[in-house]
């Protein structure tokens, strides 16, 4: 019993309970019940509803009583061991020097009574000459005295000080003297206990080493006195569970994820991976708050679907479509009324019932039951989708199926564990039978109580039953906790997960960590010393063998088992936390398992800390890499915009999410940019928010194409975690780098989690467990080495970025002597997924690394044909560069003839070009085409205003191809411009065939990808450059007509050039062949105009150039009316100009 004596005046103002008390007068306190009754009684008086300083908590009274109790006991030990009489010296030691003792202990028997002089049975001089047990009742008293001093040094006890207040005492009698000769004897005879002390500093060391914590006097004692405690050590440890559990501090959520470390404990525990189906690797799962979601989706569609089975298959395809193979209704259950009351009336008038708060595990009779389930499966199964849904075995609704039939599978208590708790509210229950109620505290948000009331009428029987709660925050009040330490409960749940299991291929087990047996004793049935984390379960604690005699298996264990015998081919998906990662999917056999520290630590940017998480899973063991779901929000955390924004920060962490081995699982609402929560109690969105279409192109254009590579990424057999060290040598921790490879296939990926730039090296991976043999070591792999590439001195690799769009050439025995080393800008990544192998037998690629020196290009293969006619392709480039087209032009219109400077770097380029390709000296005869023409070109321009072309329609039309006035990006200047460069090329080697030679040397020579960055400097984006290109190659292939009506039997030939057909848009349809008027119509328009610069070409006369502009305009208006005859079918056209004369 715990026991500490109270004075007179505090019985009086506070009226205790006479039954608490012993014959000494000390207090009873049997139980942590006793201790909350009297602290109930004690804050009743203080109001300390009203002043919440002055409370008084149940673990304070308990651990006083139980400290006087030890203390007594130490006295005890010394007489058993070192002076049978020691308290009988101590009287006649202070009686001998002071003549008031018998007075003294009298004032102190008055003043803290026994009871029955506080009654008035006895008189304190009748108590004083009796004895109690055979001991002088003198003596005892003596005893008391000294731990009364004892009680009003502890200024832990201030709070309480009026129950023990000595201060009278200290004023009417030589007390003090007393407590001063008895420390004077102490100090004379034989020290004690672990550190030889006198008694008296024996029992005054806990205090002295803990003045102001009576939980680190506890403390003190078990360390220094726990050996000598005997059966008092047992409640020792149970008084600091009461004291934590009334004192830890409890918040929403699941908390702050730690690293993830493994200990002697997790190397002996069994290894029993499940293993994975063929379907599992490459899961990517999508979220979906189903009623939140049916009506964003009516609201899309403007039509009700408020059922499962009417969710549209456009919906399904675009998932199916963006990568995601699994689907997770939340909510997807029949939910508990009660919680729907329970949130309607405390705030929100249109909730629904917590998705976690279950009445039964049937399909909800508002989405449309099981009919319009299996309607939705089917059709989802037909894109490739998976159906998910949640498993919720911790607890039940308050008010389900289950409480109504099967009360006892429930923790509970035949009373209400804390005095204060009045459960006087609405009644939940929809049966008859049954009254539900929840306390009262929960209606006006004062209290969180962790039972709810249960009265069966029938029997009039009352139940205490507890609420779900994992520990970590508030008791979840619309839900009754499950009693897994029956066996009939476990097996209850099995078999509803075995039914689940049958229906649905991916089952997520919400709170799984909870039904842990390490975890489900430490909350609810705490063995002495490790409870405190659920409120009045301190006082139900169970040994570690009589818990492991009653749940002798681990609960998951079993039911994994039991579903792969019945139900296989399900995927079982733990919400887990609290460092159990590894070991649910490592010996509980999950075959996947929440990794918060994802989210948790890249949103923060604790790099170093993921980086750790990484490492030390691999030094362990890399499956459970593999096992990981990895996630940037879920349903209880804020959506990922919040933590990530939408930027590039979003999508490296998404990159990473998408590549590293696991399972990826985006939130409702995250591919579209939602900043909304959605509650588990929502039926619609609130917020009226727009999908981010920019977001979405981006998720289209950097995500969703890895999903369709799950395959390469998730597993762990060849995945490798990389350093990337600084110049200076160090460790950047804010980059992830890490490669992966599956058959041929090979990726590197590399992000920097900063906003700061990264500048290193990859070269050697991070410490990693890998099985040799019978054994498994610690190994170190090169960068080479993990991507499994030659190391030979010829061998070189293009590495593709995915991200960037770039090419980069690095040879192999370069990444395995030094890595790769790499610069990338704030939250900048690149995902390496494709790695060509080329040889290089002629030194191109090394000139070619050496000359990027680490840089990207658009395509190497192009760079290295580049380097191969670099001596013809680099003076082209000069001499068409950005800045010298614009001063041609103008030096064009304002002599009417092709500039000198120009004609000096045409005959340059064209003398390279003669000699390497190893022709006749024929480029003087080229030079003059291509200046002839350009003169051609000005000379138009120049005259477009001569008074006998003004009015022209023909001429007009012909002209207004090209603006008179060009402007800074030369737009529609620049195809005449270049096809004059390019067309006459071909007559270098002659002029049979000198036409389609010239087309051909714009791609052997690279000329065309030339011209493409031109234009892309002067301001055309790439597909209008490439687009021109084409059209120039055209004309430089299809000309050298001499009359126009030959252009009519031209553009016939041209219908079978593959480069023509492209461009005019061929297309099958009905079985016949059409043809895009528009591009008809610029095609024809180009060749008019380029044949007339051919005819005016040497034109003096204004004569001449006039008939040669208007005969071109009117063959182009004839070969107009000839397609439009066609209408646009290539057959057609072909015969109508056939026919042409």
């Amino acid at each position: 019993m715990y026991e500490f004596h109270i004075s007179r005046k505090a019985r009086d103002l506070y009226s205790f309970d006479q039954a608490l008390f012993t014959t000494t007068g000390n207090v009873i306190l049997a139980s942590p019940q006793a201790a909350r009754d009297f602290a109930d009684r004690m804050n009743r008086i203080r109001d300390a509803a009203s002043h919440p300083e002055r409370a008084a908590r149940a673990s304070d009274i308990n651990a006083m009583g139980l400290i006087d109790e030890i203390m007594h006991f130490m006295i005890e030990l010394y007489r058993r061991q070192v002076n049978p009489n020691i308290m009988r010296d101590a009287y006649d030691y202070a009686s001998t020097r002071l003549p008031d003792v018998d007075r003294t202990i009298e004032q102190f028997l008055h003043q803290f009574p026994p009871r029955d002089v506080y009654t008035g049975n006895m008189t304190v001089q009748e108590y004083v000459a009796s004895r109690t047990g055979g001991v002088s009742n003198r003596l005892i008293a003596m005893e008391e005295m000294l731990l009364l001093y004892i009680s009003n040094e502890n200024r832990a006890l201030s709070n309480y000080h009026e129950l023990f207040d000595d201060t009278a005492l200290r004023k009417e009698t030589p007390y003090l003297d007393i407590i001063s000769f008895i420390d004077e004897l102490f100090r004379s005879i034989t020290p004690f206990g672990p550190f030889g002390q006198t008694l008296l500093d024996l029992l005054l060391a806990p205090l002295r080493a803990a003045p102001h914590s009576l939980f680190e006097q506890l403390e003190y004692i078990r360390k220094h006195w726990g050996y000598l405690l005997a059966e008092l050590y047992i409640r020792l440890l149970s008084s600091l569970d009461l004291i934590k559990e009334e004192t830890r501090a409890r918040f929403i959520g699941k908390g702050y994820a730690p690293v993830i470390t493994f200990g002697l404990r997790d190397y002996e525990d069994i290894e029993r991976f499940s293993p994975d189906e063929d379907w599992m690797p490459s899961l990517v799962l999508m979220a979906k708050s189903v009623y939140v979601w049916l009506h964003q989706l009516s609201v899309k569609y403007n039509r009700d679907i408020s059922r499962l089975d009417r969710i549209p298959d456009e919906e399904l395809e675009i998932l199916s479509r963006w990568g995601f193979t699994g689907l997770w209704l939340i909510g997807i259950w029949e939910r508990s009324p009660a919680s729907k009351t329970i949130k309607r009336m405390t705030g929100n008038p249109e909730a629904e019932s917590s998705a976690y708060s279950l009445y039964d595990y049937i399909i909800a009779s508002e989405l449309g039951g099981d009919d319009a389930f299996e309607n939705l499966k089917d059709r989802a199964l037909r894109y490739g989708i998976r159906m998910a849904t949640d498993m919720v075995p911790n607890h039940m609704g308050i008010y389900s199926r289950w409480v109504i039939e099967h009360p006892d599978w429930f923790i509970q208590l035949d009373h209400p564990p804390f005095p204060a708790y009045r459960f006087t509210g609405t009644n939940l229950s929809q049966d008859d039978r049954v009254v539900i109620q929840i306390e009262d505290g929960y209606w006006n948000r004062t209290d969180a109580a962790v039972v709810f009331r249960r009265h069966d009428r029938w029997t009039g029987q009352d139940r205490y039953i507890y609420h779900g709660n994992d520990g970590t925050s508030m008791p979840w009040n619309d839900t009754a906790q499950l009693d897994f330490l029956k066996h009939e409960v476990r097996q209850a749940v099995i078999g509803q997960t075995i039914a689940i299991a049958k229906r649905f291929p991916i089952i997520r087990f919400d709170a799984a960590m909870t039904l842990a047996k390490r975890h489900f004793q430490r909350l609810w049935y705490p063995a002495p010393g490790y409870g405190g984390d659920i409120p009045s379960r301190a006082g139900h604690s169970v040994s570690p063998d009589d818990f492991e005699r009653l749940f002798p298996v681990e609960f998951w264990r079993e039911l994994v088992d039991r579903i792969a015998a019945e139900a296989p081919n399900t995927l079982l998906l733990a919400e887990a936390f609290w460092l159990m990662e590894g070991y649910f999917v490592r010996s509980l056999g999950m075959h996947r398992v929440y990794n918060s520290a994802f989210m948790n630590m890249l949103k923060a940017e604790e790099n170093s800390k993921y980086r750790d998480v990484m490492k030390n899973v691999l030094r362990f063991n890399p499956e459970i890499l593999r096992r990981f779901v990895n996630f940037m929000n879920n349903p209880d955390e804020e959506p990922a915009v919040h933590g990530f924004g939408k930027d590039d920060k979003y999508f490296g962490v998404a990159t990473l999410m998408a590549t590293l081995p696991g399972l990826p699982m985006f939130g409702h609402g995250q591919v579209e940019g939602f900043s909304e929560k959605y509650g588990m109690e929502y039926r619609r969105s609130y917020w009226d928010e727009p999908v981010d279409s920019h977001l979405v192109w981006r998720h289209e254009q950097e995500i969703f194409p890895l999903f369709k590579k799950r395959r390469m990424f998730s597993g762990v057999e060849h995945f490798v975690l990389y350093d990337f060290r600084t110049p200076e040598g160090h460790v950047n921790e804010d980059v992830f780098a890490y490669s992966n490879r599956y058959g041929d296939e090979r990726s590197l990926v590399v992000y920097n989690n900063r906003f700061s730039e990264a500048v290193g090296t990859i070269s050697r991976s991070v410490g990693m467990n890998v099985e040799q043999g019978t054994r498994r070591h610690i190994v170190h792999k090169s960068l080479g080495e993990g991507l499994a590439l030659k190391n030979e001195d010829a061998a070189y690799y293009v590495l593709r970025d995915e991200r960037g769009g770039l090419e980069y050439l690095r040879s192999s025995r370069g990444i395995w002597r030094d890595g790769l080393a790499i610069r990338l800008g704030a939250f900048k990544c690149h995902v390496f997924s494709s790695f060509g192998e080329i040889h290089d037998f002629d030194g191109r690629c090394a000139e070619l690394e050496q000359r990027l020196m680490g840089r990207g290009v658009p395509d190497v293969t192009t760079a290295l044909r580049e380097l191969s006619v670099e001596k013809v392709l680099r003076p082209f480039g000069e001499m068409i560069a950005g800045d010298a087209l614009p001063v041609l032009v103008s030096g064009g219109m304002r002599t009417g003839t092709t500039p000198a400077v120009f004609s000096g770097r045409l005959s340059s380029f064209l003398k390279n070009a003669r000699e390497f390709a190893g022709w006749p000296a024929r480029d003087k005869v080229a030079g003059d085409e291509t200046c002839l023409l350009l003169d051609a070109l000005f000379t138009v321009n120049r005259h477009r205003h001569k008074p006998s072309w003004e009015g022209d329609e023909h001429i007009g039309d012909l002209l207004c191809l090209i603006p008179e006035t060009p402007s800074s990006d030369l737009w529609a200047w620049r195809i005449p411009l270049l096809w004059a460069i390019v067309a006459p090329l071909g007559r270098l080697a002659g002029d049979e065939g000198a036409a389609a030679r010239s087309a051909s040397l714009m791609d052997d020579w690279m000329l065309g990808h030339a011209v493409t960055r031109t234009f892309v400097e002067l301001g055309a984006d790439e597909s209008r450059a490439r687009y021109e290109v084409t059209l120039i190659g055209i004309l430089a292939r299809h000309q050298g007509v001499s009359t126009m009506r030959d252009m009519g039997i031209l553009l016939r030939d041209m219908l079978v050039d593959s480069t023509v057909r492209d461009f005019l848009g061929f297309n099958l349809f009905g079985d016949r062949w059409w043809f895009n008027k528009e591009s008809m119509d610029t095609l024809i328009s180009w060749l008019a105009l380029c044949t007339a610069l051919r005819r005016l070409a040497g034109k003096k006369t204004a004569g001449a150039r006039k008939r040669a502009l208007r005969e071109a305009s009117d063959a182009a208006a004839e070969l107009r009316h000839v397609v439009d005859a066609s209408g646009y079918e290539v057959r057609v056209l072909a015969t109508l100009l056939g026919e042409r004369p």
